[in-house]
């Protein structure tokens, strides 16, 4: 392994080695210093080491155009159309060739636009850390880190680069993501033994791990590949965890190639039974197969979940894979946090009580003093507003100096500041009321009393409090103790005035909103009854722990708003509510969101949210809205709602017409259909199909998420397959004994009668409703369906339709078609109504949480990828 040495050759340190040695030294050995580094130098480091990024994320054309091959049916039908050259068949040949470069190179343009997409959704993504360069900080982009940068971390921060800490203030870590352990490790700046482990490396903090507590400063000693998650994270490789939407997809496709291969083992060996050529057999089998194939399914979905990712970033919601899109749709329970989604996020303060209860400004000094908003531009949101209240610049503030500090975090509800004044060393404290209050020795019944009235006026409210304390140097928890109460401070945040509106949409999808907040349940409760949100009930995180894993899902139903929870109640309610069959979407912005956005189907955080937080999430809103969560939504069951209406026409239009050829080639003396002609017969119709995406979606397959049902698809297939060969097999009776139609007139009648009745169907099968004219088709959709049955009338009398097997039609064959057509749309009709209306392709989907868990440490990866 390279040492200390590796810092002059090429510019970094290995953790291990800048663990071991004292702070000066590592300064020195990166030639930077405590003001951090000259910005030309910063430059020339990183021209010579590279971005800060664990993995790219460019997008290959040739890697998307190799994709395309990946199909063993493509690889045989090129290496049959190559033997159909040798042997003489050179026009089958020549017209298979063209028509998989057509299919192939159509698949290549969208997954390669899709992909295109995906990476300036990526681009979008930003990850910032606060550096000192120069003596003054900056805060930058964390692939633009270098080694020598100096960083500050804080609560809630993912730590960008591997680190050799030169400050710390009570800074613990969660280093699970490399270690497994998911106890918190408390750092400090002493240099360790040389050769300790990296989970025993208490002087530096390594990228990728998350700040649980506290805070501190390091310097970068290494970035990207040469830290220590680096050579993990690129060891994993660039494969996701696989989401339910592309199991479904899987599932299906999986589904039909069971059945072609039935289908191709079979007519090849009535083909072969009947002493037709080889050559022909095989041909005309894989082309059976390719036929019922849904080939440009994979291409229809990428377009799909391009196009609404391009929707939804139009309206500031950006997905950090396209399959987010579709699992926004499946959204049932959303469990969202309070502060900025159902009020204004804008805190101020309002009032402030004295120990009795009443008006006074006495506690806004404790405020200020117990804060850790240094001057009013960091720090969390209350901290801010008091240096904003108008009284804060007449406070003496600066006649005390700060000693030490204990921060705020998630378990005590406080933070506690060490003070020398006026008045000698003095311990204060502000948090949580009732947190506060509870280490106090003299709260008077009246300031309990106002704080109740507060809390029902929907104010938030946290307390103050003091003792003398002139044998202390440093804080711990247990100095928090036999406190004088000092009095409250009264915070306001409005509830937004559209987000009534917003709560009335998702209740119009059928999305349940559940509030979880860390304030306390009377102002979570007030804002919900302001913005019309019906609260059946109301759990404190003390009650959620006294409840079993039994009697946890019925409790979550009964419940509308859970207050004063911790992290890990937030997590638990939401694989309870997966577990109990529930797709879960939560939203947060918080260090305290974590572990809930990870186990949720789908994360949700903001662009303004904690790094830990936007690297758990799956989508980041840019705003902070429902409404804009509502359009998330919606486009994701638009897509899902589109992609069935391909799927239902693959098992119906497609298994039908190659069920038909099947049966057609055991009693006619010639092959129905030639293998270049299913295979034009086949990309025709799926060109149609490309304006699919475009497609109107009736309200009522909005109101609800949808999922994947392989069991109805299965029904669908063999109630609409088997009608649409009954059609074909009245048109091979038209044409063999009214036509007397020869080998080339059959292939030529049937072509035409297949392509418009499996295209037109759409229109039946696209809605729900009924009559299925009530439902308008999008433009596109209907013009490429006309288009096509119009190119199949057309592709008989053009000069290519020799060279294809085609001849040109009696006059008689128009109306026939037209009867047929109408005759098999009226018939699908009235068998849709009556499938329709017990079907239900709506179930709740298997839980798989192990699939979540899959997808943490990929979360954490492409959280350090380049743009």
């Amino acid at each position: 392994m390279q040492g200390a040495e590796t810092a002059r050759d090429e510019g970094w340190l290995p953790v291990t080695d800048a663990g071991a040695l004292p702070v000066d030294r590592v300064l020195a050995a990166l030639g930077t210093g405590p003001d951090g580094l000259d910005p030309d130098e910063v430059l020339r480091r990183r021209s010579r080491l590279g971005p800060n990024a664990v993995r790219t994320h460019r997008v290959s054309a040739l890697a998307v155009l190799v994709r395309q091959f990946r199909s063993a049916l493509l690889g045989l039908l090129l290496v049959a159309a190559a033997v159909s050259y040798f042997v003489g068949e050179r026009t089958d040949a020549l017209v298979i060739g063209v028509i998989l470069t057509l299919s192939v190179g159509f698949g290549f343009v969208n997954e390669y636009r899709a992909e295109r997409a995906g990476a300036a959704l990526h681009d979008r993504v930003r990850h910032t850390a606060p550096v000192l360069r120069r003596g003054r900080t900056e805060v930058v982009d964390v692939v633009d880190l270098v080694p020598g940068d100096v960083v500050r971390i804080d609560l809630g921060t993912v730590v960008p680069a591997d680190l050799r800490l030169t400050e710390t203030h009570r800074l613990e870590c969660d280093e699970s993501v490399l270690t497994g352990e998911s106890v918190a490790v408390a750092k400090d700046t002493a240099p360790v033994p040389a050769g300790t482990p990296l989970d025993d490396l208490a002087s530096c903090a390594l990228m990728g791990t998350v700040v649980r507590a506290g805070s501190g400063v390091g310097v970068v000693v290494a970035t990207a590949g040469h830290t220590a998650f680096g050579r993990i994270a690129v060891g994993l490789g660039e494969r996701q965890g696989e989401t339910e939407f592309q199991r479904g997809l899987r599932r299906f496709s999986l589904m039909l190639a069971r059945v072609a291969g039935v289908l191709t083992a079979v007519i090849f060996v009535i083909n072969l039974v009947l002493h037709r050529p080889v050559i022909d057999a095989v041909l005309f089998s894989l082309a059976i197969a390719v036929g019922i194939t849904p080939q440009l399914l994979p291409a229809i979905v990428t377009a799909s979940l391009a196009a609404g990712a391009r929707s939804l970033a139009a309206r500031r919601v950006l997905v950090k894979r396209l399959v987010c899109v579709e699992d926004l749709g499946n959204v049932e329970v959303l469990f969202t946090d309070k502060t900025g989604t159902l009020t204004e996020g804008q805190i101020s303060l309002t009032e402030t009580l004295g120990p009795d209860g009443r008006p006074t400004g006495g506690p806004l000094l404790a405020g200020l003093l117990a804060n850790e908003a240094t001057g009013g531009g960091d720090g969390n949101p209350m901290d801010r507003a008091l240096w904003a209240a108008p009284a804060a610049a007449g406070q003496p503030v600066d006649a005390y100096r700060r000693v030490a500090l204990l921060p705020f975090d998630h378990q005590r509800r406080r933070v506690s500041v060490l003070l020398d004044g006026p008045d000698g060393r003095t311990l204060v404290t502000k948090g949580a009321a009732e947190e506060v209050m509870a280490i106090c020795h003299d709260v008077p019944e009246s300031a309990r009393k106002a704080l109740d009235e507060r809390l029902a006026g929907g104010g938030r409210v946290v307390a103050v409090a003091s003792r003398p304390a002139p044998d202390l140097t440093t804080l711990t928890p247990d100095d928090e103790r036999d406190l004088s109460f000092g009095g409250l401070l009264v915070f306001l945040d409005p509830p937004k005035p559209d987000a009534r509106a917003a709560l009335d949409r998702l209740a119009g999808l059928g999305v349940r909103v559940k509030v979880i907040t860390g304030d306390h349940p009377a102002v979570a409760v007030r804002v919900c009854d302001e913005l019309g949100l019906p609260v059946t009930g109301v759990l404190t995180g003390a009650e959620l722990g006294k409840l079993d894993d039994d009697r946890l899902p019925a409790a979550i139903e009964a419940t509308t708003v859970f207050a004063r929870v911790s992290p890990e109640d937030k997590a638990r309610l939401v694989r309870a509510q997966r577990r109990a069959g529930r797709d879960v979407a939560f939203l947060g912005d918080g260090v305290n969101d974590a572990l809930a956005l990870h186990a949720a189907d789908i994360g949700i955080s903001v662009d303004t949210g904690t790094d830990v937080a936007k690297d758990a999430a799956d989508v980041l809103l840019l705003e902070k809205d429902l409404d804009v969560l509502a359009d998330g939504v919606t486009e994701g069951r638009r897509i899902f709602a589109n992609t069935i209406k391909y799927v239902l026409m693959g098992t119906s239009s497609n298994f039908g017409n190659m069920f038909s050829a099947a049966g057609a080639s055991a009693f006619l003396p010639f092959l129905p259909m030639l293998p270049s002609q299913i295979l034009l017969n086949n990309l025709i119709y799926d060109l149609s199909q490309v304006a699919i995406p475009t497609d109107r979606v009736d309200a009522d397959q909005l109101a609800r998420p949808a999922h994947w049902d392989l069991r109805e698809i299965r029904r669908f297939m063999l109630t609409f397959g088997p009608l649409s060969s009954l059609f074909d097999f009245l048109t091979f009776a038209l044409l063999l004994s009214v036509l007397n139609a020869g080998p080339v007139e059959f292939r030529t009648g049937w072509f035409v009668e297949s392509l418009a009745t499996q295209t037109l169907v759409v229109f039946a099968i696209r809605t729900h409703t009924s009559p299925f004219w009530r439902s308008r088709p999008s433009r596109p959709l209907l013009l490429a369906a006309l288009a096509a049955v119009a190119v199949a009338w057309l592709l008989p009398y053009l000069p290519v339709a020799e060279p294809l097997g085609f001849h040109p039609l009696p006059a008689i064959f128009l109306p026939v078609l037209v009867g047929l057509v109408v005759a098999y749309l009226g018939l699908v009709e009235v068998t849709k109504r009556a499938l329709f209306a017990s079907s239900d392709l709506l179930r709740p989907k298997v839980r798989l949480p192990e699939a979540v868990e899959r997808r943490r440490t990929h979360r954490r990866a492409a959280r350090f990828s380049t743009r």
